[in-house]
């Protein structure tokens, strides 16, 4: 079946930075697109960023276009969200997706980044 397990969240002070990673199973990885989403309380869940089935295409949600970074190792199954220059608005769930047709179908159980001073 179908496995992301987000891990790498934590407490960081604003403007630290942290790397979060996604252990995919059950399904041949490099055959899709991922994304990385997030959840701040009492608002929707929303697309942070997304990379093509290679790794040759990304996009990312305009507040965090410069200071995030996502990437993938379809060798390892593994996707990653790479942030700097944190900020309090960035306190949220982050989500790992996996995509079909532009849209997310699996996700993983989250991980709580905070970020605090």
């Amino acid at each position: 079946q179908v496995q992301l397990v987000e891990s790498g969240g934590g407490l960081v002070q604003p403007g630290g930075s942290l790397t979060l990673s996604c252990a995919a199973s059950g399904f041949t990885f490099s055959d899709y697109s991922m994304s990385w989403h997030r959840q701040a309380p009492g608002k929707v869940r929303e697309l942070v960023a997304a990379i093509s089935d290679t790794g040759s295409r990304t996009s990312y949600e305009d507040s965090v276009k410069g200071r995030f970074t996502i990437s993938r190792d379809n060798a390892k199954h593994m996707v990653f969200l790479q942030m700097h220059s944190l900020q309090p608005q960035d306190t949220a769930v982050y989500y790992c997706a996996r995509r079909v047709l532009g849209a997310p179908d699996y996700w993983g159980q989250g991980t709580q980044v905070t970020v605090s001073s």
